[in-house]
């Protein structure tokens, strides 16, 4: 690995399939039973799945219709974010016991940099095990973890033993560990990306990091350097536990499809309603509307129009994605709206700090 690399001891944490774990743990006639927290039905979508749900190809995004012919004993819960969130803080309480440098993804994820940290312990390996038995006795659910020398390696690795288990990779195994993987694996490769890759025979890390940086940069654009690097274990994102909110959104999806702006009228103006009470929720205003808009056949298009000044308002957000509405013609039925704001005033222009840099010489122990 190249000298002049920052290394860090990096913990990502995943809780097992959070929202289904939670409604099992608040209702005991759950555990052990297939469970879908979303909607079922030909209009409902699925937001997480158990693992019993998920033996029989049940995931998150999937069609409620789909999802019950995969797993007829499927049971659907309805999603209850309010106490999602209660128990997301209760676990990230207990984070901030071992380190300040903590950077939520989202109510399930976080990464955790405890190169130094407050219990002064050497070993990344056991402040993850530490936190995962905590997050299991103090709360009452299972948690992977991911750890290893950056937050990319550290996200792959989470995903390695999952349910209810972890993976360190140490600096001098993070080199193997990204040749022998599936190029699927690697965090920021999608599914398109995927079968592109494997077309032009790439298929592990390997295969990879034979190319060069030209011909990743021919072949997937802006993305090649990105991947040239990461396969070569090259990640230097710090754990930022500022992270701004950079945009605030709401949505509903139909239960019959809507073939009229004027029947979307209504729908919209309740969907501005909820953006606005998150707004205020959350003290902030944005200068950028965007409508999104989910046809009938699954396209997705989306329109925006940026103000000269913020706005949180519910009649200002509403008046604008009707104006967004009537800017095109449909072009099918919709079964979705969305309205979300950007360009917040939280976001803040971050000055460029100096990059430390530790030799790999160093003894380093996980």
């Amino acid at each position: 690995m190249p000298f002049d690399l920052p290394i860090r001891k990096i913990i990502h944490v995943d809780m097992d399939a959070f929202y289904a774990s939670v409604e099992q743990m608040d209702n005991p006639l759950l555990k052990g039973k297939p469970v879908a927290v979303g909607g079922g039905g030909k209009r409902g979508v699925v937001s997480a799945a158990s693992y019993e749900a998920r033996k029989f190809g049940v995931k998150s995004a999937m069609a409620g219709n789909l999802a019950s012919k995969l797993c007829p004993e499927l049971i659907f819960v309805r999603p209850n974010f309010e106490r999602y969130s209660e128990i997301s803080k209760q676990i990230r309480s207990i984070f901030f016991d071992y380190t300040d440098l903590v950077e939520p993804l989202s109510l399930d994820e976080a990464y955790l940099d405890v190169t130094e940290n407050k219990n002064g312990n050497p070993s990344a390996s056991l402040i993850a095990k530490e936190i995962r038995t905590r997050i299991l006795n103090e709360v009452g659910l299972t948690a992977s973890a991911g750890i290893s020398i950056n937050k990319f390696i550290a996200k792959i690795a989470s995903d390695y033993n999952k349910p209810n288990g972890q993976k360190t990779v140490n600096p001098e195994e993070v080199l193997e560990f990204l040749e022998q993987l599936d190029i699927r694996k690697f965090y920021g490769v999608g599914k398109v990306t995927a079968e592109k890759m494997y077309q032009k025979g790439i298929f592990t890390g390997l295969d990879l990091k034979q190319k060069s940086i030209d011909y990743l940069d021919a072949n997937f654009g802006k993305s090649g350097r990105y991947y040239y690097h990461i396969v070569r274990g090259i990640h230097t994102s710090e754990v930022k536990p500022d992270r701004t909110r950079k945009s605030l959104a709401a949505e509903r999806t139909f239960s019959e499809n809507l073939s009229s702006e004027v029947f979307m009228l209504e729908k919209l103006e309740h969907i501005a309603e909820e953006v606005s009470r998150r707004l205020n929720k959350s003290k902030v205003a944005g200068k950028t509307v965007t409508l999104k808009i989910k046809y009938s056949d699954f396209t997705l298009h989306t329109r925006s129009k940026t103000l000269k000044f913020f706005i949180s308002d519910k009649s200002v957000i509403f008046e604008t994605a009707k104006d967004l509405l009537y800017q095109e013609k449909l072009n099918n039925s919709v079964r979705l709206l969305g309205i979300s704001l950007s360009n917040l005033n939280t976001e803040k222009k971050e000055k460029p700090k100096e990059k430390k840099s530790v030799s790999v010489q160093l003894e380093f122990k996980f």
